[in-house]
């Protein structure tokens, strides 16, 4: 039995995450802002960039599985750097200095995102100067500052999760949903491109797994997805279905959302305005480009394959919305 430390437990990820390493027979620790809900395991509160409060959190653990992070679409870029960079560097010294032998760095596939579409691609190299918005850029600063702590007894590993979603996410299933009751929910293009998602299991097994890992995977980041790519339109109606919404219908050219979430990005960026913007020129690009990855090196380094399909996981998303 590992005891692991889990940032971040009180997120859909997070938490699936601490009962997947409950269920491999793991002793955990969560560690975030508020209670995390998950039965089973020791929970302790505090900030991520908090000194005493992460020493605290990672004495007498062997693993961390680092997810706490400022996950929005807008927001002033000195907090997401303050939390997603800062709060990374705090947890990698502390964790060094409590003798925390493995090391599980969450990180995202925008990290290596340039706007393009990405067709079976390989995870590719952190890029935080080419990255589209302040979370991209700090979780790509934050992934190399991981992988950099890489050594002898101090095992790295970085893994992306590809646009995770399941019962109770308020990320990308809340914010479609949201957007279609409203109206505000078009096709961008043909809804045609190519995108791959995962559910929130099967990331969550797979981070349970990186803890585990062959020693030869350390050292290296790996993008986790379901595997099953999908036209962008396809998957959004399957979402809207599974939970009652309407489906969108009015379709608008893709080069004019991503100028408009462009110039929405600056407005927000520098005026005092509420909320998020309806669109941000990174949404306008994962809407509207193909995005998916090739699997077989993160199967074989991890150990790991989804157990719950695409067409399962929707299946499972329209029973919870009508419980």
């Amino acid at each position: 039995m590992t005891r692991v430390l889990v940032t971040g437990a009180s997120g859909m990820l997070g938490g699936a995450t601490a009962r997947a390493l409950l269920a491999a027979g793991h002793d955990v620790r969560t560690f975030q802002r508020r209670p995390s809900g998950v039965a089973g395991v020791d929970d302790v509160r505090g900030d991520l960039t908090d000194p005493a409060a992460v020493g605290a959190a990672v004495d007498g653990c062997d693993a961390v599985v680092h997810l706490a992070a400022k996950v929005t679409i807008t927001g002033p870029e000195a907090e997401f750097h303050r939390v997603n960079v800062g709060g990374t560097r705090l947890l990698l010294d502390a964790a060094r200095a409590a003798g925390v032998g493995r090391f599980v760095q969450v990180s995202s596939p925008s990290v290596a995102h340039v706007g393009r579409s990405l067709v079976g691609a390989p995870a590719g190299p952190a890029e935080p100067e080419r990255a589209r918005d302040p979370y991209a850029r700090t979780k790509a600063e934050a992934e190399l500052l991981a992988l950099a702590a890489d050594a002898p007894g101090f095992r790295v590993i970085a893994v992306r999760p590809h646009v995770v979603w399941g019962p109770g996410d308020t990320q990308l299933v809340g914010r479609i949903v949201d957007r279609a009751r409203a109206g505000r929910l078009p096709v961008l293009g043909t809804g045609a491109p190519l995108i791959d998602t995962t559910y929130v299991d099967n990331a969550a097994d797979a981070l349970a797994a990186a803890v585990a890992a062959p020693e030869g995977s350390f050292g290296a980041a790996y993008v986790v997805s379901n595997g099953e790519p999908r036209p962008v339109l396809e998957l959004v109606r399957d979402i809207c279905r599974a939970c009652g919404a309407p489906e969108p219908w009015r379709r608008v050219p893709a080069p004019l959302v991503r100028a408009a979430g462009a110039l929405l990005d600056t407005a927000w960026a520098h005026l005092p305005l509420p909320g998020e913007p309806p669109i941000t020129r990174f949404v306008a690009e994962q809407l509207s480009t193909a995005h998916w990855f090739d699997q077989r090196t993160t199967r074989e380094a991890l150990g790991w394959a989804p157990r719950v399909s695409l067409d399962e996981g929707i299946a499972r998303l329209a029973a919870a919305s009508r419980r």
